[in-house]
């Protein structure tokens, strides 16, 4: 059986054992050098949308340390080989696995640094 796991490092470009402030730096850096909004005039608006959305599914899983330990251990249970036990009969039916999706991303609340407007100002 295989898993299609993607690899959430080559992704961002860091080795497995990048700490997290390598994690928030490398996800920022290529973020940045990816985003459509930078590179508007010289990229069709629908050019990197997959790696954007790679590169942010693989940030959610890797900032976190209680997923990123999960995805490490799933990563290591695929790359080891390992004989499956021999069917017995007393031994329930496996269940598939469910594949768990990453949570949405939520933005924060966008602040205004300009100038107060005219109806804030003192009077």
């Amino acid at each position: 059986m295989t898993h299609d796991l993607p690899d959430h490092y080559a992704i961002l470009g860091i080795a497995a054992t990048a700490s997290p402030a390598e994690i928030t730096h490398a996800y920022r850096r290529r973020v940045r050098s990816q985003h459509p909004d930078i590179h508007s005039t010289t990229t069709p608006p629908d050019t990197g949308v997959e790696e954007l959305s790679a590169m942010a599914a693989a940030y959610a899983v890797l900032r976190d340390p209680a997923r990123r330990a999960d995805y490490d251990h799933q990563r290591q249970s695929t790359t080891t080989i390992s004989t499956p036990p021999a069917p017995s009969s007393s031994a329930p039916p496996a269940t598939p696995q469910r594949r768990q999706q990453p949570p949405p991303l939520r933005v924060g609340p966008v602040r205004y640094h300009g100038p107060p407007h005219r109806e804030h100002r003192e009077q």
